[in-house]
């Protein structure tokens, strides 16, 4: 025997002489139901952690926007008082110098009135 005939008769042992090498499956492959609620219970987890990790982002946010809120809302208070106190403040030296100021006359006290 050479060794091409000997290699030949390896192979009909897999293959009979006649017939295909290549065997189809006609079944397939389906997950089972505990798979399918098992994956369907990790999928439910993996959304809800999605879910939390967002929420709190977002309340992270809320606090981050109410403390400027507060922070604005004093210092427009702030800014207010300011303002009447510069305008305070500019209205003696507006009064002395206007025309009205000007054009008065001092009065002296001419007599007193005693009881």
């Amino acid at each position: 025997m050479t060794y091409s005939s000997s290699m030949a008769m390896g192979r009909q042992r897999y293959a009979p002489r006649n017939q295909n090498a290549v065997s189809f499956r006609a079944t397939e492959r389906t997950l089972g139901p505990i798979s399918n609620t098992i994956i369907l219970i990790v999928l439910a987890c993996l959304l809800g952690l999605l879910y939390l990790t967002q929420v709190t982002k977002t309340n992270a946010y809320g606090y981050q926007i109410n403390d400027l809120q507060q922070q604005q809302a004093s210092l427009k208070s702030q800014h207010d008082d300011l303002e009447v106190a510069s305008a305070r403040l500019q209205s003696l030296d507006r009064a002395k110098t206007s025309q009205v100021a000007a054009s008065m006359v001092a009065v002296a006290p001419s007599d007193t009135v005693q009881n």
